[in-house]
């Protein structure tokens, strides 16, 4: 009985963990140098969302020194984020949500 308990926690736990919410997960990390429809340090998520896939914004969070010439960027490059999986895709969906939006 006590192990059927256990299992149903675990289960319910896992069941019901939230994904991050993207807004929070910009405003921690992102807020300095981007905004959502204007120009700050780094581009605006309405620019990055009209010319970028999810693929693309993700892989580029997770390395972008790797990646900041071949998206054509010649300034400094983006501060690279300790991000988990969950935080990543939910600000990937954030940033996508502003496609279209200028």
């Amino acid at each position: 009985m006590k192990k059927l308990i256990i299992l149903f926690l675990l289960f319910c736990s896992v069941a019901f963990a939230q994904k991050p919410d993207g807004k929070k997960v910009f405003q921690t990390y992102c807020w300095g140098c981007h905004h959502q429809t204007a120009m700050a340090f780094g581009p605006p998520f309405s620019q990055i969302a009209d010319k970028r896939t999810k693929e693309e914004i993700m892989a580029y969070i997770a390395s972008p020194l790797s990646l900041y010439k071949q998206f054509g960027y010649k300034r400094s490059v983006m501060t690279q984020l300790k991000l988990s999986a969950d935080e990543l895709d939910a600000v990937s969906d954030y940033i996508l949500s502003y496609k279209g939006k200028k």
